[in-house]
């Protein structure tokens, strides 16, 4: 399997304002196996949020700011199911029709979420020089259902020799993030969220781990609001790690 020998970080709208350490530890761990990144500066949103919004025309002059942002041919690795999926899936409904439908569907051909890209492109096996630990995997809605690449987190996370992955309770159901719709709908998202925090809890792992920022906050502000010291990282960040990564 050849290497590509650059890629695109696109770092989404969560971890460039909450969670900078997950995207520059996902820039780290594909640079030491070899692979330059390039960060466009003038990057910002996919449009993922107007869009399930119902607000087309304002998800689409968003987006249409991201297109001049990736102009070489280099796979672009997205650290988010949610916002890979968006790009990859929707883009092309979105664009359907307009002048630049062809650039933004060239585009949304080269997305490719994190875990898959590190699983299947680069086929990484590490050394693992972490202490035994259990751990839980929480897999977003959008990596689940649109994406396909919950299991892309699983295998690497398997590919840790020392980390044992239990399987939690409510493992396959939503967090109760899903953008804007927790914001619509508190009561349904925070029942929603108080169920996934209590399963983590329960699984007998230390700690979880995830590829998607907005499930990651979610989950750990209820924690964070039960008084749990159980709290969750990124997957980029917890890979980094367990293999001796530096930021």
């Amino acid at each position: 399997m050849k290497t590509p020998a650059d890629v695109y970080l696109f770092g989404t709208c969560l971890l460039d304002l909450f969670l900078p350490e997950a995207g520059l530890d996902a820039i780290a761990l594909l640079e030491g196996l070899g692979v330059l990144v390039h960060f466009p500066q003038a990057q910002s949103c996919c449009g993922q949020p107007a869009y399930t919004s119902g607000h087309p025309k304002e998800a689409l002059a968003v987006a249409r700011a991201q297109l001049a942002c990736f102009p070489e041919a280099w796979p672009i690795v997205v650290p988010s199911g949610s916002c890979g999926g968006m790009i990859q899936h929707h883009w092309p409904k979105l664009f359907a029709g307009e002048a630049d439908e062809m650039e933004a569907c060239a585009i949304a051909a080269r997305v490719v979420e994190f875990s898959d890209f590190l699983l299947n492109h680069l086929d990484w096996r590490p050394q693992d020089l972490g202490a035994p630990v259990k751990v839980a995997v929480h897999t977003s809605c959008s990596a689940r259902r649109e994406m396909n690449v919950h299991k892309s987190s699983w295998a690497l996370v398997d590919r840790l020799q020392n980390v044992e992955r239990v399987v939690h309770d409510h493992e396959s159901e939503c967090c109760g993030f899903g953008g804007t719709f927790s914001i619509k709908h508190p009561d349904i998202a925070g029942a929603m969220v108080a169920d996934k925090a209590q399963s983590l809890q329960d699984s007998g792992a230390v700690e979880f781990v995830t590829a998607d920022g907005g499930c990651l906050l979610n989950i750990n502000g209820k924690l964070g609001q039960c008084g749990s010291g159980f709290q969750g990282r990124h997957l980029a960040s917890f890979l980094l790690e367990r293999t001796g990564g530096k930021r």
